[in-house]
C-alpha cells in the first residue's frame, strides 16, 4: 500500500472514530495491498537503518579512513593494501604501488549505499530475501537509497585529495545502469561501469571480489578499502570454515593490524556471512552462565 493511501485509510478511521459511527473501515486487502505491517521492523534493520549508534559507528569509520588516506598520500606507500595473489592469511603479502595512481576501493551495499527501500519491501513481506526481487531492485530501486552516514563527506574528501573512489559490488553486471543511477542518487558522486564500478558477471570470479580486486590494483595503488563483509577485503576469508576460527583470523597477527590502517569495517546485522553460528558457536561451554536456580539446566 502506497503511504497516501495508508495516511488516507488513517484519516477516514479518524474521522469515523469521531462522529462516533459503527462503520468498519476497508480492509487492506479490498485494495488489492500486500501483507500488513508487522508490529516492527527485525531489529537489525532497527539498528542500522535507524539508530544513532549505527550512524556515530559510520561516521566513526569514514574518518578514520579518511585521515587513514591522507596520510597515506602524503606518504607515499610502496605497497597497497591489497593482498597479493598468492598471499596467505596467515603470511599476507600486498600488491606493490610503483608510481600507480591512488584510488580507495568500496563495497556498495550497506558500506557506501542503504537499501531502504528493498529492505522496508523484505520487512513487509516477511519472505526475506529473494532473488527475483533483489534483481528488480538493482534496476529500479534508485530512488529509494541514502548514502550510509559519513560516507558524502568522506568519499568527496578522497576526491579532492586526488584520490579515485572505485566501487566493488556483488550486484549485477547486468545492471550496473541502475546501480550507477542509485549511486548518484545518494549523493556519492558518479561510477561507471569497468572504470570505477566493478560488478558481479565482470570477470570468472561469480561473487568473489578477489579477481576484481586484482584487475583495480593494477592500475591504482589502492590506499584503503571499506566494507560491510569480510569478503570485501579478501576471499581467503570466505573458505569454508568453523565460524570460531574465522573470528579468530581477524584478531590474529598480521591481520589484526589492518583493521584502520587500510581495512575499515562498517556495521551491517541485517544480512551476511557475519551472520552465522548456533549456540555452540557464539556461547563456548566456559563461558555459559544460568542463575544458581536454574544452573542444572545449562
Amino acid at each position: 500500500m502506497s503511504s497516501s493511501l495508508t495516511r488516507g485509510a488513517t484519516l477516514l478511521l479518524a474521522a469515523g472514530l469521531a462522529a462516533c459511527t459503527t462503520v468498519s473501515p476497508p480492509s487492506a486487502s479490498s485494495h488489492g495491498a500486500g501483507p500488513t505491517l508487522p508490529p516492527s521492523p527485525p531489529a537489525g534493520m532497527q539498528y542500522l537503518y535507524a539508530s544513532g549508534e549505527a550512524a556515530a559507528l559510520s561516521v566513526q569509520a569514514f574518518a578514520a579512513l579518511t585521515s587513514h588516506a591522507a596520510a597515506m598520500v602524503k606518504a607515499r606507500p610502496a605497497q597497497s593494501v591489497v593482498l597479493s595473489p598468492d598471499a596467505a592469511l596467515d603470511r599476507p603479502a600486498f600488491v606493490p604501488c610503483a608510481d600507480k595512481p591512488f584510488a580507495a576501493v568500496f563495497d556498495v551495499d550497506e558500506t557506501v549505499l542503504l537499501n531502504i527501500g528493498y529492505e522496508y519491501h523484505e520487512a513487509r513481506s516477511g519472505k526475506g530475501y529473494e532473488l527475483a526481487a533483489w534483481d528488480k531492485w538493482e534496476k529500479t530501486g534508485y530512488g529509494a537509497v541514502d548514502a550510509v552516514p559519513g560516507a558524502r563527506d568522506a568519499l568527496t574528501s578522497l576526491r579532492a585529495m586526488g584520490v579515485t573512489v572505485i566501487f566493488n559490488t556483488n550486484r549485477a553486471a547486468a545492471n550496473a545502469e541502475g546501480t550507477a543511477r542509485a549511486i548518484r542518487a545518494a549523493g556519492l558522486g558518479d561510477a561507471v561501469h569497468g572504470q570505477t564500478l566493478f560488478l558481479k558477471g565482470d570477470d570468472a570470479g561469480g561473487s568473489g571480489k578477489d579477481g576484481r580486486r586484482a584487475t583495480i590494483s593494477a592500475r591504482y595503488c589502492v590506499i584503503a578499502m571499506g566494507g560491510d563483509q569480510l569478503g570485501d577485503f579478501s576471499d581467503l576469508f570466505n573458505r569454508d570454515q568453523p565460524v570460531a576460527a574465522r573470528r579468530a583470523l581477524t584478531m590474529a597477527a598480521p591481520i589484526t593490524s589492518l583493521w584502520g590502517r587500510g581495512w575499515f569495517v562498517l556495521p551491517n546485522p541485517v544480512y551476511g556471512s557475519g551472520l552465522k553460528g548456533g549456540f555452540d558457536d557464539i556461547f563456548p561451554m566456559d563461558k555459559r552462565w544460568a542463575t544458581p536456580a536454574e544452573g542444572e539446566k545449562r
